[in-house]
C-alpha cells in the first residue's frame, strides 16, 4: 500500500486524551474532583457506610458543579470506578472585555484567547472584573478553569507590576 492509497485526514488536533479517567470510590477524597450526573464537580463531603452481610461498602458523594456551583449527590459500591475529570486552572492576561459577553485574553506564548465567556453579571466575580479593569484601569489576571470541554473564569487578580 502506497502513501497514496492512504487519504487520512484528522479533523481535531488534540492528543485524544480523554476528558476524564477512572478512579475506584474508595480513592477518591474530599477536595478532589468526580463526575457526578456527567457533570464535572468538586467533593464537598463524602462518607462510607457498611451494608449487611454480602453487601458492598457505599460511598456517599456530595459534590458541587464546579462550572454552576449546584449541589449533586451519588451514592456508589466502594469497589466501583467514577469518572475523575481532568480539570486545568490557567491564568491569562485581560486585555479587553468585549460589548458582545466575551474576554479577550492573552496567554503566555503571546496568543490572543477570546473564547472565554463573561461571568454572569450577578455574580461578584463580575463586579471584581469590572472594578478592577474598568474603574481602577488596572492589568488584570484571570484564573480560567477548564473540564471536559468547558471553561469559565474562577478568579481575576491584579497582575503583579513588571519592572
Amino acid at each position: 500500500m502506497s502513501a497514496e492509497e492512504l487519504d487520512v485526514s484528522f479533523e481535531s488536533a488534540d492528543a485524544g486524551a480523554s476528558t476524564t479517567f477512572p478512579m475506584q470510590c474508595s480513592a477518591l477524597r474530599k477536595n478532589g474532583h468526580v463526575v457526578i450526573k456527567g457533570r464535572p464537580c468538586k467533593i464537598i463531603d463524602m462518607s462510607t457506610s457498611k451494608t449487611g452481610k454480602h453487601g458492598h461498602a457505599k460511598v456517599h458523594l456530595v459534590a458541587t458543579d464546579i462550572f454552576t456551583g449546584k449541589k449533586l449527590e451519588d451514592l456508589s459500591p466502594s469497589t466501583h470506578n467514577m469518572d475523575v475529570p481532568h480539570v486545568l486552572r490557567r491564568e491569562y492576561q485581560l486585555l479587553d472585555i468585549s460589548s458582545d459577553g466575551f474576554l479577550s485574553l492573552l496567554t503566555d506564548d503571546g496568543d490572543l484567547k477570546d473564547d472565554v465567556k463573561v461571568p454572569d453579571e450577578q455574580s461578584d466575580l463580575y463586579k471584581k472584573l469590572n472594578d478592577l479593569f474598568k474603574d481602577e484601569s488596572k492589568d488584570v489576571n484571570v484564573i480560567v478553569q477548564t473540564a471536559m470541554g468547558e471553561e469559565a473564569v474562577i478568579d481575576a487578580k491584579e497582575a503583579p507590576k513588571s519592572g
